[in-house]
């Protein structure tokens, strides 16, 4: 295995250089640089799902597949390998901007399997969309009546917390907190297009969304949102929305 001392890390836009961009069918923008293991087949098939009619919003950015994408230094460099050593420096994604373009660097390295992989690229992908085009005013709407109906948990730890901050009481007057509603409308949004990209890539189970200790969100009510989802942004050709319930006994 390679140490540090025989990796030499780059700068974000030199790599950025160096790699031929691809575009995919849904017009995504994309490439890959450096030892990331990731077959060609696996990584257009990943992001060829992102739904075509999210690629407008998404016009000025550019994703890069990586093997580490290093974060304890001021500027964004990128390691060609992996290395034990790199791999604890390493974050998940670094963002970076060169002119008119918002780029994203992926590391392929620190996941193990490609569920971890395409969750982190399809979260990018929300978030990024999110910041261009905002919540869908419909989608606001269910989550709100779900919040109103005290639905149980809720999809990652970002929206279980922004739900919790989003009432207030004073005087025994149960205020709302609009900073804190609006922040939960994003959050649950990016999470609900993330999880929908990823169905159409990945089969998984429900319970394997769950990064740390939160109450996961009840099941009909996270379904009640992808089919919201699907319904705005429907799957590109070859891909496929489906929900299965796990049956007892």
């Amino acid at each position: 295995m390679a140490g540090t001392a025989q990796i030499d890390l780059w700068q974000a836009e030199k790599v950025a250089t160096q790699v031929n961009m691809a575009n995919a069918q849904n017009g995504l923008r994309y490439g890959a640089w450096g030892e990331t293991r990731l077959p060609e087949t696996d990584l257009s098939r990943m992001v060829d799902a992102v739904p075509s009619s999210l690629a407008p919003a998404l016009s000025s950015r550019a994703y890069y597949f990586v093997p580490l994408a290093i974060a304890d230094t001021g500027e964004t460099l990128i390691a060609p390998s992996y290395a034990v050593d790199l791999g604890d420096r390493a974050v998940c994604h670094r963002n970076a901007v060169f002119g008119s373009t918002e780029a994203v660097f992926l590391s392929t390295r620190l996941v193990e399997d490609r569920f971890g992989l395409a969750f982190e690229f399809f979260i990018n992908v929300a978030h990024n969309f999110v910041d261009a085009a905002g919540v869908p005013e419909s989608f606001s709407e269910l989550v709100w009546s779900q919040a109103e109906a005290q639905v149980r948990g809720e999809s990652s730890q970002d929206a279980w917390e922004t739900r919790r901050r989003m009432h207030d009481s004073q005087n025994g007057t149960r205020i709302v907190d609009e900073r804190a509603r609006n922040a939960y409308f994003e959050a649950t949004f990016s999470d609900a297009l993330a999880i929908y990209m990823l169905s159409l890539a990945v089969d998984f189970d429900y319970h394997d969304l769950r990064e740390r200790e939160y109450p996961l969100l009840a099941a009909p009510a996270l379904a009640e949102r992808l089919r919201h989802v699907a319904a705005l942004f429907p799957a590109n050709p070859g891909y496929e929305f489906q929900i299965h319930y796990r049956r007892k006994g």
